[in-house]
Protein backbone atom coordinates (compact mmCIF):
# COMPACT_ATOMS: atom_id res chain seq x y z
CA UNK A 1 0.00 0.00 0.00
CA UNK A 2 3.08 3.04 0.81
CA UNK A 3 4.84 1.73 -2.32
CA UNK A 4 1.47 2.50 -4.26
CA UNK A 5 1.34 5.60 -2.81
CA UNK A 6 5.19 6.21 -3.35
CA UNK A 7 4.47 5.48 -7.01
CA UNK A 8 1.73 7.36 -7.43
CA UNK A 9 3.24 10.62 -6.14
CA UNK A 10 7.02 10.07 -6.41
CA UNK A 11 7.09 13.15 -9.00
CA UNK A 12 5.51 15.46 -6.93
CA UNK A 13 7.40 14.83 -3.53
CA UNK A 14 10.39 14.62 -5.64
CA UNK A 15 9.64 18.05 -6.67
CA UNK A 16 8.70 19.40 -3.05
CA UNK A 17 12.16 18.23 -2.20
CA UNK A 18 13.83 19.91 -4.85
CA UNK A 19 11.94 22.65 -4.16
CA UNK A 20 12.12 23.13 -0.49
CA UNK A 21 15.97 22.66 -0.27
CA UNK A 22 16.32 24.98 -3.42
CA UNK A 23 14.32 27.81 -1.57
CA UNK A 24 16.38 27.28 1.67
CA UNK A 25 19.50 27.09 0.30
CA UNK A 26 19.27 30.43 -1.75
CA UNK A 27 17.93 31.80 1.74
CA UNK A 28 21.00 30.51 2.88
CA UNK A 29 23.35 31.97 1.16
CA UNK A 30 21.97 35.27 0.72
CA UNK A 31 21.90 35.09 4.65
CA UNK A 32 25.40 34.12 5.06
CA UNK A 33 27.32 35.79 1.10
CA UNK A 34 25.20 39.19 1.64
CA UNK A 35 27.10 42.48 3.02
CA UNK A 36 25.80 44.18 6.29
CA UNK A 37 26.25 47.80 5.94
CA UNK A 38 22.95 49.54 7.41
CA UNK A 39 23.08 53.45 7.56
CA UNK A 40 20.78 55.56 9.40
CA UNK A 41 18.85 55.67 5.83
CA UNK A 42 18.26 52.40 5.51
CA UNK A 43 17.05 52.13 9.43
CA UNK A 44 14.75 54.87 9.13
CA UNK A 45 11.11 54.10 8.97
CA UNK A 46 9.25 55.40 5.85
CA UNK A 47 6.11 56.45 6.24
CA UNK A 48 3.94 58.31 3.28
CA UNK A 49 6.42 60.87 2.56
CA UNK A 50 6.87 62.41 5.88
CA UNK A 51 9.62 62.17 8.78
CA UNK A 52 7.72 59.37 11.41
CA UNK A 53 8.23 61.45 14.68
CA UNK A 54 6.92 64.52 14.40
CA UNK A 55 3.84 66.17 16.15
CA UNK A 56 0.75 64.19 15.69
CA UNK A 57 -1.12 66.95 15.30
CA UNK A 58 0.53 68.28 11.83
CA UNK A 59 -1.38 69.12 8.64
CA UNK A 60 -1.52 65.75 6.45
CA UNK A 61 -2.22 65.92 3.07
CA UNK A 62 -5.62 64.93 1.71
CA UNK A 63 -4.21 63.80 -1.79
CA UNK A 64 -2.67 61.00 -0.21
CA UNK A 65 -6.24 59.46 0.63
CA UNK A 66 -7.48 61.41 -2.67
CA UNK A 67 -5.08 59.27 -4.77
CA UNK A 68 -5.72 55.47 -2.42
CA UNK A 69 -9.56 56.40 -3.06
CA UNK A 70 -8.86 56.78 -6.77
CA UNK A 71 -7.07 53.19 -6.65
CA UNK A 72 -9.45 51.67 -4.71
CA UNK A 73 -12.29 52.57 -7.63
CA UNK A 74 -10.17 51.46 -10.63
CA UNK A 75 -9.54 48.44 -9.25
CA UNK A 76 -12.75 47.74 -7.91
CA UNK A 77 -13.82 48.97 -11.79
CA UNK A 78 -11.72 46.05 -13.45
CA UNK A 79 -12.24 43.18 -10.31
CA UNK A 80 -15.93 43.84 -12.40
CA UNK A 81 -15.05 43.38 -15.24
CA UNK A 82 -13.40 39.67 -15.26
CA UNK A 83 -16.47 38.24 -14.06
CA UNK A 84 -18.41 40.45 -16.87
CA UNK A 85 -16.35 39.27 -19.58
CA UNK A 86 -16.97 35.64 -18.69
CA UNK A 87 -20.49 35.82 -18.37
CA UNK A 88 -20.86 38.01 -21.39
CA UNK A 89 -22.27 34.87 -23.56
CA UNK A 90 -24.88 34.33 -20.77
CA UNK A 91 -26.30 37.61 -20.44
CA UNK A 92 -26.53 39.19 -23.54
CA UNK A 93 -27.23 42.33 -24.66
CA UNK A 94 -28.90 43.49 -21.56
CA UNK A 95 -25.06 42.78 -19.48
CA UNK A 96 -23.07 44.70 -22.09
CA UNK A 97 -25.64 47.50 -22.31
CA UNK A 98 -25.83 47.55 -17.98
CA UNK A 99 -21.43 47.34 -17.94
CA UNK A 100 -21.29 49.96 -20.85
CA UNK A 101 -23.39 52.55 -18.66
CA UNK A 102 -21.27 51.77 -15.77
CA UNK A 103 -18.28 52.30 -17.34
CA UNK A 104 -19.59 55.47 -18.83
CA UNK A 105 -20.14 56.69 -15.32
CA UNK A 106 -17.03 55.66 -14.07
CA UNK A 107 -15.06 57.25 -17.46
CA UNK A 108 -16.89 60.63 -16.61
CA UNK A 109 -15.88 60.38 -12.89
CA UNK A 110 -12.56 60.15 -14.01
CA UNK A 111 -12.54 62.67 -16.50
CA UNK A 112 -13.97 65.10 -13.51
CA UNK A 113 -11.11 64.25 -11.28
CA UNK A 114 -8.63 64.92 -13.98
CA UNK A 115 -9.93 68.03 -14.72
CA UNK A 116 -9.95 69.29 -11.28
CA UNK A 117 -6.35 68.59 -10.83
CA UNK A 118 -6.77 65.94 -8.49
CA UNK A 119 -4.51 63.12 -10.08
CA UNK A 120 -1.32 66.07 -10.45
CA UNK A 121 1.12 65.74 -7.60
CA UNK A 122 3.10 68.99 -7.04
Amino acid sequence: MILDFLKDYFSIILFLIISLSLSIGFILMNFLLSTNKPDPEKLSAYECGFEPFEDSRMEFDVRFYLVAILFIIFDLEIAFLFPWAISLGNIGFIGFSSMMIFLFILTVGFIYEWKKGALDWE
